[in-house]
């Protein structure tokens, strides 16, 4: 459902092309370790002329794992929001600042935030460097980004004024530098440690892992700073570390984002190979990567949609809103951007994201709408359904909105506030509700 095999494949087929698919990944985590290669022969230099520190182990740790993030990034605009999520509550991690169009105070929100896009700063201690290796430098320039698969499929979800692909729109090279990689992958560090651990229940194999493998897998990938975490989450964190780098290579326009740690989490805890659940990861941002893209383009034509099916089923709510200057839905976008993971437990997540799979796995496969309606007898397949979900856990709402909140930041917080709350088919069946009555408006 995630696009990783064509639905007429033999099984010869998929073999090759996952055969093909892991020599890929191998590459990429290749090119990971070159990189950090460089970077720590960079560090070591610096430390020897006195300009960074004595000890080469040091520095590195300095450039990769300290947590004053807001001395290593720039950004256009923070949303912060409520909850207890390892990406997106803690303040003194602070990625970027994207300042939303009504007048929001920085205290606005609770606690966490939403922290959308790592802009390089050029303060940044690891710079970019020759390697001394020069088969290294060859293999790392001849091998392909592998993005122009993305940019394909992102034509499709171009916006109404018709924007460029993402290479253009990013205004970024291609071809990331090495201080680009070292700030995603400070900021993978820290993500990888604060996932949840709500997936264990549901992976007993890799929940038993030996202490010794798991600490194998972290000393692979790099990562040192996991204080008291038991085996299973050290190990769950190397592999968030290890294929989370490799995309930020594969798809360098959008790099490393805070958010994708939540998406790519649930995808590791069924799929136990790394290549595999990189692919599958990829086949999912191809859809998703549009909610990290610096212009906000995506997540601006998703809140609008949000909006108009409010506006549509319930007009008295959007009139209240409208009244509190909250029409454009923005006390929604956490939502938007890890795709209700924040609000749902593990196993609720797999099941809407399931679903929403099914409805886009339908439309690629040319279900019509009346043989759709012959199968289910319900609503037609819509990329959207993960918009018509979130319309609907805010019209469960309408009467609490309506009669006690008097302005955005106390909806945002009751959004905030819905984690552990929703029933996931009470959601879809109201949001399959709104595509059969909707859907021909919107």
């Amino acid at each position: 459902m995630l696009n990783r095999y064509d639905f007429n494949s033999s099984k010869e087929e998929r073999d090759s092309l996952r055969s093909q698919k892991r020599k890929e990944y191998e590459r990429l985590r290749k090119r990971c370790h070159q990189i950090l290669k460089r970077t720590e022969k960079s560090v070591k230099l610096k430390g020897t002329a006195g300009n960074v520190c004595n000890d080469d182990n040091e520095c590195f740790s300095q450039v990769f794992d300290s947590p004053g993030l807001e001395d290593m990034v720039s950004g256009r605009r923070s949303h912060s929001t409520e909850g207890g999520s390892p990406v997106f509550d803690d303040s003194d991690h602070r990625i970027c600042d994207h300042s939303h169009p009504t007048s929001l105070s920085s205290d606005s929100f609770l606690e966490g935030e939403v922290d959308k896009r790592v802009v390089i700063s050029q303060d940044a201690c690891a710079g970019e460097t020759e390697s001394s290796d020069s088969g290294s430098s060859e293999e790392d320039e001849n091998t392909p980004l592998l993005s122009s698969e993305i940019i394909e499929e992102n034509d499709i979800h171009k916006d109404d004024n018709g924007s460029s692909s993402p290479s253009q729109i990013e205004g970024r090279s291609a071809t990331p530098t090495d201080e680009d990689f070292a700030t995603w992958r400070r900021i993978i560090l820290l993500d990888a440690v604060r996932a949840n651990d709500d997936w264990i229940i549901y992976s007993p194999s890799q929940a038993s892992v030996s202490t010794m493998k798991a600490q194998r897998l972290a000393e692979s990938v790099g990562l040192k700073d996991y204080d008291d975490l038991e085996p299973c989450r050290i190990f769950h964190a190397a592999r968030l570390v290890s294929i989370l780098e490799a995309y930020a290579l594969y798809d360098p326009e959008i790099g490393y984002c805070q958010g994708m740690s939540d998406l790519l989490s649930p995808i590791i805890s069924v799929v136990e190979d790394d290549s595999e659940a990189f692919w599958c990861f990829a086949g999912f941002m191809k859809r998703a990567r549009h909610n990290f893209r610096l212009d906000e383009v995506g997540i601006r034509r998703q809140l609008n949609i949000v909006s108009k099916i409010i506006k549509c089923k319930d007009n008295h709510l959007y009139r209240h809103l409208e009244k509190l200057q909250a029409e454009d839905c923005f006390f929604v976008y956490r939502m938007v951007i890890v795709l209700f993971r924040r609000e749902l437990n593990f196993e609720q997540t797999l099941c809407l994201w399931e679903v929403m799979w099914a409805d886009q796995a339908a439309i690629r496969a040319g279900i019509a709408r009346s043989a759709w309606g012959r199968m289910r007898l319900r609503a037609p397949p819509t990329d959207d359904l993960l918009l018509y979900a979130i319309a609907a856990c805010v019209l469960q709402r309408r009467k609490l909105i309506i009669e006690k909140y008097s302005s955005m930041d106390e909806i945002m917080r009751e959004c905030n506030s819905m984690a552990g709350h929703l029933d996931v088919w009470k959601l879809l069946d109201d949001a399959h509700d709104l595509v059969v009555n909707l859907h021909d408006k919107i």
